[in-house]
């Protein structure tokens, strides 16, 4: 988790800056821009939260929940709490197992309703199936995807093996 969200991390908006040590030296450094946040799709996206918490204790943390209906298949949204200005942030979007593609596909469609542009948005997961990123890229080709490892075959019993609800 720790290495997804690093390197979502890395690819959010810098500035230069320099740094005065404790012991007085001088370090040219770099800080991120204002207006960066993450969002997490309940349940098993909260599980990359303390990751995101330990790289920037100070960022904004919106929350999502999609749930999909047993006879449909459909993804619906129950609820969705974000930063009111998230329309002005770029987005972290957590979600550790991307399968079908269906859940996040609804979760960029909340975050677009709430003026947030497609291409500002970076989801981190840590499995991907080929289907799903195909899925969510034809529907929003400007969002970025980062994943550990792409296969056909996705652990979808991680948020019960994570929280041990299993």
């Amino acid at each position: 988790i720790r290495l997804v969200v690093e390197e979502g991390l890395n690819q959010l908006p810098y500035t230069e800056c320099t740094v005065t040590t404790p012991t007085g030296h001088k370090y040219e450094g770099v800080r991120f821009e204002k207006g960066n946040c993450g969002v997490s799709i309940m349940r098993s996206g909260e599980a990359m939260e303390q990751g995101l918490r330990d790289c920037c204790r100070s960022i904004r943390i919106g929350k999502i929940l999609i749930q999909s209906d047993e006879e449909t298949q459909r993804a619906k949204v129950y609820y969705a709490k974000f930063p009111p200005d998230i329309h002005r942030r770029k987005v972290l979007l957590m979600y550790p197992i991307l399968s079908t593609g269906n859940t996040v596909i609804e979760a960029v469609k909340v975050l677009v309703e709430h003026g947030v542009q497609p291409s500002v948005i970076i989801l981190l997961s840590l499995f991907s199936t080929p289907h799903g990123a195909k899925s969510i890229i034809q529907e929003f080709p400007e969002i970025t995807i980062l994943t550990t490892e792409v296969h056909p075959v996705a652990p979808t019993h991680f948020g019960q093996k994570y929280f041990g609800t299993d």
